[in-house]
């Protein structure tokens, strides 16, 4: 093998390594001023990240296109080896500039719907989780199609193939019982995709802990508590068992405060002052308030104080604020109104006579 030989397959190698570099840049300024022109359109920007995946493809099928004459010809086993090598990395690139292109499209679509829609935030939410789901799957799909196409190069699993197409049933079967779990889950993230039942950012409730839904994919989702706990759950929960939505429908709430008072509680007081508490709160919307006696023991009233906050997080801490301001107002005006532990001492009474002495029988001596 001369010099020829071996200078031949380098300087292709620095030509196409250059003029992938080069279709990159041109690739990159072309959607720079596209995105530039069109700001509305996010797409353009979006599709500077298809830079990479882009020149890997191009750049690996021009040196497949040419490998087989810049090999020396006594070496065939080299230049078919080489060529499965460089088919391996044309469909690994392929898809995943296939995945990059379409996850492009897909957040360009959501972003221009998210601008559209204003304060409509249920339906942003809604479709974010779908839009979620959907690229999860473009991933999936890409991924196992571009995995059965590279093993289909190797001669041996082409003579397979045939078959491994009969037996498909037999093995669907199988497959189906052995992954009854991971299947039902796969649906039951579809069916939460598009049934729009829970979606990402929803106030939920699920075994008595509450929080906020962070993460959907088609088999778990992660809800993050107020405490800062992630709760990994199967997306078949939420498909199969109950659970509260404090999100569906709106994020409106209203909620309550209960306070235990002595029977002489000034309680139209207390109602103007729980007026003047929500007027001074930003966290109150303004939709519902009031303050009425609920019960009453021999010792006791129970008072409930009804308030409303756009969200279940600032209900939260608009109970907390209601319920401390109520209490030191009435500590601070009327702490009579607060409950007390009555005790008391036996009345007196006249003093019981001593029991009289008995007399000792006749002939006896004391």
């Amino acid at each position: 093998m001369d010099t020829v030989d071996v200078l031949r397959p380098l300087i292709v190698l620095a030509g196409t390594v250059l003029l992938t570099v080069a279709a990159g840049a041109l690739l990159d300024l072309l959607l720079r001023r596209a995105d530039a022109r069109h700001p509305e359109t996010p797409l353009w920007g979006l599709l500077r990240r298809c830079r990479l995946p882009a020149q890997l493809v191009l750049g690996t099928a021009l040196l497949l296109a040419v490998h087989r004459p810049l090999l020396h010809p006594r070496s065939a086993s080299l230049s078919a080896a080489a060529g499965r090598a460089l088919t391996l990395l044309l469909i690994a690139a392929a898809a995943w500039l296939l995945v990059r292109t379409g996850t492009a499209v897909i957040d360009s679509g959501y972003a221009r719907y998210a601008a559209g829609a204003g304060e409509e935030t249920a339906r942003v939410r809604r479709v974010r989780t779908q839009v979620t789901l959907i690229r999860r799957v473009l991933a999936a799909t890409v991924t196992v199609v571009a995995a059965a196409a590279m093993l289909l190069t190797f001669p041996a699993m082409r003579t397979v193939g045939t078959s491994l197409l009969a037996s498909a049933g037999i093995l669907g079967i199988v497959a189906g019982i052995a992954a009854q779990s991971t299947l039902g889950n796969l649906f039951a993230g579809l069916q939460i995709a598009f049934g729009d039942t829970v979606r990402i950012g929803d106030t939920v409730v699920v075994d008595g802990e509450w929080g906020k839904v962070e993460e959907i994919t088609l088999t778990f989702l992660v809800v993050r508590t107020w405490d800062e706990r992630r709760i990994t759950m199967p997306v078949s929960y939420f498909t199969g068992k109950p659970y509260e939505n404090w999100s569906r429908g709106g994020a409106e709430m209203t909620g309550t405060v209960f306070l235990h008072l002595d029977h002489a509680a000034p309680v139209p007081l207390l109602r103007e002052h729980l007026g003047a508490l929500l007027l001074d709160s930003p966290l109150w919307d303004g939709r519902r308030s009031g303050l009425v006696v609920t019960d009453a023991t021999p010792t006791t009233i129970q008072v409930r104080a009804t308030v409303s906050a756009k969200d279940a997080d600032d209900l939260w801490d608009l109970r907390c604020a209601v319920r401390e301001g109520l209490v030191g107002w009435l500590c601070d005006h009327h702490p009579y109104a607060l409950p007390r532990v009555t005790t008391a001492e036996a009345a007196p009474g006249p003093t019981a006579p001593p029991p009289p002495t008995p007399e000792p029988p006749t002939g006896e001596t004391r």
